[in-house]
């Protein structure tokens, strides 16, 4: 019964299932860079809402064109909590936290998001992991540990890296709890709904944005522009619909393959190799995650 209940739960990871989750990663493998780049024109605060103004602007476009309706009373206060974890805390966190972090250890610490995405599922959604899925988040656990001390002075550790870890745990808290709402609405009204309400949460960053636009060059703009368009609203729609196909920690698994996308992308645009300590952190977090996805039950 129990293996019946695994494959059941494997097979969902079909071609289905796989294309939108690897489109959604290579997307968000490209933003660690677009993000380190725009961070030379525009505050943290400012990138963040510039880029989700682009974002929330093509989704409602979307919405009005196709007379998606307005979410149930009731649901609204989710759907704010939801975009607050998922858009506001997340993307402030790790812009914030990329001023001092290379996009490649950034990359390397949103890979903890899996081991984390298993761990809340198991505590909040009941979902199933054996003794050696544990041994995979505590190991990769001590991999963020490492990629955290590679990025300080030293022995110290890097603030920013902090932020970027706790960017992490919200975004793994978006990926868990949205599933409810998700089968209710579906995939593309859903992606709306909550980028449009951390959106709204980013607008006390309003003041100063125009001249930030005016003052910033054209091509730091159009970065943050593809920011909102590709790892913005495409890429949260695709990985929606995969979240929609598979349970949370299995589809999570496939942001293993980001640290490798988004290391190459910076060495080549930004010229940025992480430390030995980071990349040696970030191979270890990566084999706890794997480690998870392998026994995950």
């Amino acid at each position: 019964m129990k293996e019946t209940e695994s494959h059941n739960r494997r097979k969902h990871l079909g071609i289905k299932t796989l294309a939108p989750a690897l489109v959604s990663v290579v997307f968000w493998s490209s933003a660690f860079a677009g993000i380190r780049s725009a961070l030379l024109n525009y505050a943290p605060g400012h990138l963040a809402l510039l880029r989700f103004l682009v974002a929330s602007s093509i989704l409602l476009v979307y919405a009005v064109c196709n007379r998606v309706s307005v979410p149930n009373l009731r649901d609204i206060p989710k759907i704010m909590v939801l975009g607050f974890l998922g858009f506001t805390v997340y993307h402030i966190a790790l812009n914030f936290g990329e001023i001092s972090v290379t996009a490649g250890s950034a990359s390397l610490l949103i890979a903890s998001t899996p081991a984390l995405t298993a761990l809340l599922a198991v505590i909040f959604l009941k979902e199933r992991m054996n003794r050696w899925g544990w041994v995979g988040i505590i190991t990769s656990f001590f991999g963020v540990f490492l990629v955290s001390l590679g990025e300080g002075q030293g022995l110290q550790f890097n603030f920013g890296a902090i932020l970027i870890f706790v960017a992490a745990l919200s975004s793994s808290a978006y990926f868990v709890f949205q599933h409810p709402l998700l089968e209710k609405y579906g995939v593309l009204p859903m992606t709306t709904y909550v980028i449009c309400a951390g959106t709204s949460f980013m607008l006390i960053f309003l003041p100063g944005l125009p001249q930030a636009i005016y003052s910033a060059p054209l091509c730091s703009t159009f970065s943050v522009v593809y920011l909102g368009v590709f790892p913005g609203a495409l890429a949260y729609v695709t990985w929606t619909q995969a979240l929609s196909k598979a349970p949370a920690s299995l589809v999570s698994s496939f942001l293993y393959l980001s640290p490798v996308l988004a290391i190459f992308i910076a060495s080549v645009l930004l010229n940025e190799i992480p430390s030995l300590v980071s990349l040696a952190g970030g191979g270890i977090s990566i084999l706890g995650v794997m480690l998870v996805n392998l026994f995950y039950r």
